[in-house]
């Protein structure tokens, strides 16, 4: 379950902060369903991500909404819609520990559910990354069995979420190309 919102930003502290997690309920553990909330509020740190006055957040649940619950139902349908609005309550609460009126500010929403991520990032059930329990196994790297066929992404290291994918490109990369050329090319560029 993944929660956006838009909103104003009128009155909140300068010093709000860009990430926060929130457990429900420790005794129940962080892979409980419903249980852990992440949120992420990027235009803190940087404010050309959203209007003047306004901020923007992504809230979601790490993979911990079972899909059974979702597995057949129609987009349109008015069963879809109260399971969206039910299932999402969560989220919009972990928000209100951070902004209790995040609901008053929000000037746009959208919550993307299973289907959601099944249906427009073609992923299977509705997941990302691999369910891999630390200890166990690890990420697979960039390369491939294929010659020249290299793969970042949530299913490559170090896993699944935005910096974590944004990482595995530039690991990517240095297998590639190594870290001194890119230096050199970014001096180049006067980046």
């Amino acid at each position: 379950m993944h929660l956006h919102v838009g909103f104003d930003a009128t009155g909140l502290p300068d010093d709000l902060e860009l990430h926060h997690i929130i457990v429900n309920d420790w005794s129940k553990g962080v892979d409980a369903e419903q249980n852990v909330v992440l949120v992420s509020i990027p235009s803190v740190k940087d404010p050309s991500m959203a209007p003047p006055g306004k901020h923007c957040l992504h809230a979601y649940l790490p993979a911990t909404e079972p899909y059974h619950l979702w597995q057949g139902l129609d987009c349109r349908s008015p069963e879809y819609l109260r399971l969206k609005e039910e299932r999402s309550a969560v989220l919009w609460d972990g928000v209100a520990k951070i902004i209790p009126d995040i609901r008053r500010r929000a000037e746009v929403s959208c919550v993307g559910t299973p289907l959601t991520h099944e249906r427009f990032l073609r992923r299977a059930r509705g997941s990302y990354g691999p369910a891999i329990k630390a200890g166990e196994a690890m990420f697979p790297g960039p390369s491939t069995p294929i010659a020249g066929l290299y793969c970042c992404g949530d299913s490559r290291f170090p896993g699944i979420g935005l910096p974590a994918v944004a990482a595995s490109g530039a690991v990517c990369a240095n297998t590639l190309v190594p870290v001194w050329q890119h230096w050199q090319l970014l001096d180049e560029l006067a980046v």
